[in-house]
């Protein structure tokens, strides 16, 4: 090891220059990661049967990472000084993005210390600038690099400056260092191809900017650290409003930045930097109803009083990502020129901005979807620069939407990859799956002493959890079993598999379609616990006292079970209901044998369903959160056509399931944080902020009910008790608003938070995890492995390293945050995209389909917002329109424009015309006309027009809630009843097959009938539960 110094020219935050030595220690063995030598002794290595290796330069890494992230690219050797500058050069976040890069097992490159490796450490010298140095680091490390692999490896220095290739180009034999490698290597990567121009000409367009200032200048990092921490700025992240994204936008502490000047070319979520404006400059929100798309927001209601205000002086964290944009259709006849055309791209999210992208196929483009990025936003220019990725297809395209809601929502699902899969065990007749006998020697046997069935819809294939109970001791004791999928035997941590799953954290449901954290081989086969096969498991176990149903022991475990019923829900309540039932396993017996086994599975049903009662009890006495609600659930035929809704009834076996599951991951929840007390994955909910229950308290007082939001508690009591015999709908609508002011539930390390925040609000639980769902949720395999480690723990043994540290632990929590934040937008906005198709194609003037009741909840300066139960929409209603006109009622109830005024008040909204005067309250039933509004850059929306003040006709009588078999039906119990349908959807899609696509479907985006439309009218006398409530409800109380 040699010492020696590295000199440092700095900027001291007073903006003195400040020299600063730091020692240096060169090291002889520094390892290489090449399959070809021995000296690696840990991490990744590049595989040697490629024909050579690639040492991208500082320009190259900085400027065309994305290019280096395409994976036919191998062999990539990125250097410590290429990285440290694009730390230096682009911040944090793409210096995060190259170590995920260099993580990721599925990439083949490697990062080399060349700066610690003593015979390929470079001094820098005096006169050299920066960028000469850096390029001769690289060249230096790409010659130790041929050296040390003894010429057995060609390695290629790649760069895009020619002078560079000038100088060392023939310096070595060995060592090429050439500027067009796309071009001289991979002809045939199209996708590589193209991404390199695009990036290309976005730098060359930068470079020829040269106008005058139309921004403030960012203040350097130096100066915002220092102010921020002596309180002159405000550190926070930017919210821009999706109604009023050109005006209103706000910090997470309550500063309001109003208007594109003060926002500083700050964008979306990005982390920023304000200065309180003056008092006198303060504003307030704007209350009134505007042509965002979809529902306004609820909850800021505080009129236009002023508050904070402030403008933005400096960036700390770019949010940036890939959009979605539309090339806008082009004015005037086609230019003649063949050279690059720079064009304002639209984004599809409101709050970007248009981004300006340089492109040679403006033309071909237009009326396109088109992925972008955006490079830079220097304070001479009004736009953002950008160049373009790939192009996802025709705007209005079905196929094109789903895309662009899956890339808005950050959300990457690439097939299942070869080497991933091989990964895989086999099942097939030729090589069926059998039980290894070592397995079996380790796990707790329950197939022949335990009586296990599952409860899931007809034809389910995907059974991750099944159920067991049992007389222990004569009577005097029960045992309850809860048997999960041990999905954690067949997915390795570190595998492929496992870094796939961890990367997409969840299952995304979309309107149409799904797309599973885990390949079929798996959810569908090996870890589903089908009936009559033997099945790894890992279970929880209770003795419980057959009187008070106490707990007197628990275990935990990995066992081998054999299900013995594959149960559906309708035929478990038939058996618990005493009714005549057909159960397929006992077709086969004799009439006494089969009354026998019948009897044993009916008394276990009915001592599982006595059990549930007990714990749901527990639960709702300690203040657990419910919520009335109708789902409806599309069913897909072997074409992957719609043939039916099917409204999901609540029974009370979806009760007794849910109250399983739930105890389960509530015990494992106490085992792995009392083995782990500081690295243990739990989820807490955090009670809501009370300022968010104000419209919730405002409405309810308006009706005459009174809230008391003070307690989980109290809140569940205030709602039972805030009934209108007269219209049930006003339940469910406070109900919908308590929802919307709920926190978000997050997962977290217990080693950062203290114990007394464990608490999870809408279960009324001191702990709570996921482990019953690990098929579907990541969150749930590393539960099952923080149990599987304190199991070893109890036993003596080391847990290994199944137990992550506690910020590793944070970080992957974090991530499954983000990527279940992510799944819900995604799901929210593809029901928003089917809403749109149903009424996209219909007359709303002559289809009395397009005709709805809708029930006013909120009040607006200019209108009021409403919910329609008939299709789960939600959204404003004017009373005044943009020509200052009134909604003007005559004697028959019917709506006209005319000329008047609005009145608004606290409850109530009164406007006044030639016709007279007219109110609208809330809770009150109007009709109105659905239709869509079609945008060419942005997704459709729906808007509802007032047609009469007063109920519509056929729905003047407002469905009633769905039978229900005892108490209330939590949202939970709908969660359950969800997964458990789509698993029935996914058994259907599995065996259809994927038709050709007819000339209607691939020009119109048109499926054959029966379709979402036809069906849609079907329904038309079912309530159904707002989308917005039923995904906020069950990311916040599950």
């Amino acid at each position: 090891m040699i010492k020696t110094e590295r000199v440092l020219h700095l900027k001291s935050c007073r903006g003195r220059k400040v020299r600063v030595v730091r020692e240096h220690y060169l090291r002889e063995r520094v390892p290489c990661y090449s399959a070809l030598l021995t000296c690696t002794i840990y991490g990744k290595v590049l595989p040697g049967d490629l024909t050579h290796y690639v040492v991208p330069d500082v320009g190259v890494v900085v400027d065309y990472l994305e290019v280096l992230e395409v994976r036919e690219l191998q062999g990539i050797v990125f250097t410590q000084t290429a990285c440290q500058a694009l730390q230096h050069a682009k911040g944090r976040r793409q210096y995060n993005r190259l170590r995920n890069l260099l993580k990721d097992p599925r990439h083949d490159c490697v990062l080399f210390t060349n700066e610690f490796q003593e015979y390929s450490y470079c001094p820098r010298e005096k006169g050299e600038s920066q960028d000469q140095w850096q390029t001769r680091c690289v060249y230096s490390a790409a010659v130790w690099y041929y050296n040390h692999l003894a010429g057995m490896k060609d390695v290629v220095m790649i760069t895009e400056d020619r002078e560079a290739v000038a100088q060392y180009g023939s310096l070595n034999s060995g060592v090429y260092v050439i500027s067009d490698f796309l071009l001289n290597f991979w002809p045939e990567l199209q996708a590589a191809h193209e991404l390199y121009s695009s990036v290309s000409l976005a730098l060359q367009e930068k470079e020829s900017e040269v106008s005058e200032r139309e921004y403030a200048e960012h203040l350097p990092a130096e100066v915002l650290e220092a102010g921020i921490k002596s309180g002159r700025y405000i550190q926070g992240t930017l919210n821009i409003s999706k109604h009023r994204a050109h005006s209103e936008s706000d910090l997470s502490w309550g500063v309001l930045v109003s208007g594109a000047k003060n926002r500083n070319r700050a964008v979306h979520g990005d982390v920023v930097a304000v200065e309180l404006l003056p008092r006198s400059e303060w504003r307030g929100k704007d209350t009134a109803l505007t042509e965002g798309r979809g529902e306004e927001a609820g909850g800021e209601d505080g009129g236009r009083k002023p508050m904070p205000t402030g403008r933005v002086v400096g960036v700390l964290q770019r949010n940036w990502r890939d959009y979605v944009v539309t090339f806008p259709p082009r004015e005037g006849p086609p230019p003649q020129s063949r050279n690059s055309q720079r064009i304002l791209a639209v984004p599809w999210d409101h709050r970007i901005p248009k981004i300006r992208i340089s492109t040679q196929q403006a033309d071909a483009l237009q009326d396109h979807r088109v992925v972008v990025r955006i490079d830079s936003w220097e304070s001479t220019s009004l736009y953002p620069n950008g160049h373009s990725v790939r192009v996802l297809g025709r705007a209005g395209e079905l196929e094109t939407e789903v895309q662009t809601v899956l890339i808005e929502n950050c959300i990457h699902v690439p097939p299942f990859s070869d080497a991933q899969l091989k990964e895989m065990p086999v099942n097939c007749p030729e090589r069926p799956w059998a039980v290894d006998p070592a397995q079996v020697a380790q796990r707790r046997d329950l197939r022949d002493s335990h009586l296990v069935f599952s409860i899931d819809p007809p034809g389910c294939e995907d059974v991750d959890d099944a159920l067991s109970v049992r007389s222990l001791a004569g009577g005097a004791r029960l045992e309850l079993g809860v048997h999960i999928a041990d999905v954690t035997h067949f997915v390795a941590e570190g595998s492929l598999t496992d870094l796939e799953a961890r990367t997409r954290a969840t299952t995304y449901y979309l309107a149409d379609r799904r797309y599973d954290m885990l390949p079929a081989v798996l959810s569908a086969d090996l870890c589903s616990l089908l009936g009559g096969v033997d099945r790894y498991a890992m279970s929880v176990m209770w003795e419980l006292d057959a009187q008070t149903l106490s707990v007197v022991r628990v275990w935990y475990g990995r066992t081998l079970i054999r299900s013995s019923y594959q149960l559906h829900y309708q035929l478990a309540q038939a058996l618990l209901d005493g009714e005549p039932a057909e159960v397929p396993e006992l077709a086969g017996l004799g009439s006494e044998e089969r009354g026998g086994e019948l009897a044993r599975l009916t008394g276990a049903l009915e001592t599982l369903t006595r059990v549930a009662r007990n714990l749901r009890a527990q639960r709702n006495r300690g203040g657990a959160l419910e919520l009335e609600g109708v789902e409806v659930r599309a069913q897909l035929d072997e074409e992957r056509n719609i043939t039916a809704l099917v409204p999901r009834q609540p029974l009370e076996v979806h009760e007794t399931v849910a109250e399983c599951m739930i105890y389960a991951n509530h015990w494992v929840a106490r085992k792995i944080q009392e083995s782990f007390p500081h690295q243990a994955l739990l989820r807490r909910h955090p009670p809501p902020r009370q300022e968010f229950f104000s419209q919730l308290v405002d409405t309810a007082a308006a009706r005459g009910f009174s809230v008391d939001t003070r307690t989980n508690k109290a809140l569940a009591d205030s709602l039972d008790r805030a009934e209108d015999p007269r219209d049930p709908l006003v339940n469910r609508l406070l109900r919908i608003m308590a929802t919307t002011a709920m926190s978000q539930a997050l997962y977290f390390s217990t080693g950062l938070q203290a114990q007394d925040q464990f608490y999870h609000y809408g279960l009324a639980l001191d702990r709570y995890t996921h482990f019953t769902s690990p098929i579907r949720r990541y969150a749930d395999i590393l539960v099952h492995r923080l149990l599987a480690a304190a199991i070893a723990v109890d036993r003596g043994s080391d847990p290994g390293g199944a137990v992550a540290s506690n910020k590793e632990l944070e970080e992957t929590a974090r991530h499954i945050n983000t990527k279940n934040r992510a799944a819900q937008r995604a799901q929210k906005s593809s029901t928003e995209l089917f809403q749109c198709l149903y009424f996209k194609d219909r007359d709303p003037q002559s289809d009395q389909r397009c005709v709805a009741d809708a029930v006013v909840y909120s009040i607006r300066d200019n209108g009021v917002l409403v919910f329609v139960p008939e299709y789960g929409v939600k959204g404003p209603v004017y009373m005044k329109n943009r020509e200052g006109e009134v909604a003007a009622v005559g004697q028959d109830g019917r709506c006209t424009w005319q000329s008047g005024a609005v009145q608004r008040h606290s409850d109530r909204i009164t406007t006044t015309s030639g016709c007279g005067s007219a109110t609208f309250r809330l809770f009150d039933h109007i009709t109105v006309r659905i239709s869509v509004r079609s945008t060419h850059c942005h997704a459709d929306a729906l808007v509802l027009d007032l047609v009469v003040n007063g109920p519509h006709r056929r729905a003047a009588e407002p469905s009633a809630p769905p039978p229900r078999s005892q108490g209330r039906s939590s949202q939970l119990v709908r969660e359950v009843v969800r997964q458990a349908e789509e698993a029935s959807q996914q058994a259907q899609e599995k065996e259809a097959r994927r038709p050709e696509l007819s000339r209607e479907e691939r020009e119109f985006s048109q499926t054959k009938t029966p379709n979402l439309y036809s069906l849609l009218e079907e329904v038309r006398e079912l309530a159904l539960l707002d989308p917005d409530g039923v995904s906020r409800l069950c990311a916040s109380t599950a």
